[in-house]
């Protein structure tokens, strides 16, 4: 491994820098799919998944990242089982904050005790002491941002977590977060078609944040995508992960698949490397 291929999370966990993002491991393969994919019921290949998740420690992916909204905390508890052999050597990211009364709702939820009562679920389903990484999955308006955030400082100093995460925030949120407590990562999506959160990842880049890219890969083709692809003999897939490990040295994109194949194209990524016309071209 070169130092460009690994990040030290929150100044001291290091790991590779092509994660997995375990949501779509959840109901029936034929349901994964898509924006509105339920992510409500543990998966019904179970014993596959958990193979899969193993197969990914196999090809040094040492970075996994779930919710306790994913299947209502099935999903914690399916890396639980997978991981359990390699729980040392692996980090694993959760997240609370959003309530899930029904498959297609998705609604923030920032009380601050509701964040420290998910915290403990997601201990106790991880099988753990002390999780590696907690993000606020959302942040909720209508509480104030420091006692969310406060609610999660306090699990720090009680030494449930080792460090804290925010996804789908701005530049300003993320300053006024870290006035409250240390900030180590940020979860937003982006990738060649959505680069909304551009100031978000300098911003991140400059303090040693990680920049946790979810939906990594974006759907829509891309001529210039294909053509540097084909330089590389590579995949458009593994392009559009190196274009994003190329952008910052503290992104770390999280893919996720129930492929064997997609899991080995996509560790594979880290071993590319773009020339920064290729890079320019990719970013027009």
């Amino acid at each position: 491994m070169t130092n460009t291929q690994v990040f030290r999370l929150g100044g001291d966990l290091a790991v590779r820098r092509i994660g997995y993002g375990a949501m779509r491991l959840a109901n029936a393969p034929h349901e994964r799919s898509g924006m509105t994919a339920p992510i409500w019921t543990a998966p019904t290949d179970r014993a596959e998944s958990i193979a899969l998740l193993r197969k990914a420690v196999d090809l040094g992916v040492n970075l996994f990242d779930t919710a306790d909204a994913y299947a209502l905390g099935a999903n914690e508890e399916l890396l639980a089982e997978a991981l359990q052999p390699h729980r040392d050597d692996v980090v694993i990211a959760t997240k609370v904050g959003v309530l899930r009364p029904s498959p297609a709702e998705w609604i923030p939820h920032g009380h601050p005790g509701y964040l420290r009562q998910q915290a403990e679920l997601s201990l106790r389903r991880l099988r753990t002491d002390r999780l590696d990484l907690l993000y606020l999955h959302r942040v909720d308006p209508a509480y104030p941002l420091a006692d969310q955030i406060g609610a999660l400082g306090q699990l720090q100093e009680e030494g449930k977590v080792r460090h804290i995460g925010l996804s789908e925030v701005s530049v300003e949120e993320i300053e006024e977060a870290a006035r409250i407590a240390p900030i180590a990562s940020v979860q937003n999506v982006y990738n060649l078609a959505e680069r909304g959160h551009d100031p978000v990842i300098d911003h991140t880049a400059e303090r040693g944040i990680a920049f946790v890219p979810y939906f990594p890969v974006s759907g829509g083709e891309q001529e210039a995508l294909s053509e540097v692809a084909a330089e590389l003999g590579a995949t458009p897939s593994q392009t559009a992960l190196a274009w994003l490990l190329h952008r910052a040295p503290n992104v770390l994109p999280i893919p996720g698949t129930s492929s064997p194949a997609h899991l080995a194209e996509n560790a594979g990524a880290l071993e590319l490397a773009l020339t920064e016309a290729q890079f320019k071209r990719l970013a027009e």
